[in-house]
């Protein structure tokens, strides 16, 4: 039997181009709210490079095997946001998020998934930090000129 809880296992992707624009999302569900991609693991023992394929292909239909998907080897703790901890099982409060970044040689078309984000855009990589409500997420975005271009 498997469960209908989300695992509180996840993946964070910053999408930036090689002059560090940053692909941002708004929320469906949540007006206002901008962030990387982002998704749970599907099981226990799913591969978080696997998990962060994925999600960038569910969320942007992005195809992560023309690029450069690394994996950052950071992962940070964070707090559930109270209006989203009916999704996983009682009891839980907090999740592991690892961090990967994808960098782009440019701006590549998006194609969303309506369900899950409204809009997407384009920002230097200072407004994108500052744009996201996540603290996660800013910081990732803030290690953008240090990452970019190291393999």
């Amino acid at each position: 039997m498997t469960s209908s809880f989300k695992i509180p296992r996840s993946v964070l992707v910053v999408i930036y181009t090689t002059d560090l624009q940053v692909l941002m999302l708004e929320r469906a569900g949540w007006s206002g709210f901008w962030q990387s991609v982002t998704g749970s693991i599907d099981h226990e023992d799913e591969p978080l490079i696997e998990t962060a394929a994925r999600e960038v292909l569910e969320e942007t239909g992005i195809d992560t095997s023309h690029y450069r998907l690394e994996d950052w080897g950071i992962e940070r703790n964070f707090e559930i946001f109270k209006r989203h901890r009916s999704r996983y099982a009682p009891g839980v409060t907090h999740n592991l998020e690892h961090v990967f970044g994808l960098e782009l040689p440019a701006i590549v078309p998006v194609r969303m998934e309506p369900s899950e984000h409204l809009r997407y855009k384009w920002l230097p990589w200072k407004e994108a930090a500052e744009r996201t409500p996540s603290w996660t997420n800013r910081d990732a975005i803030l290690l953008l000129p240090h990452k970019r271009g190291n393999a």
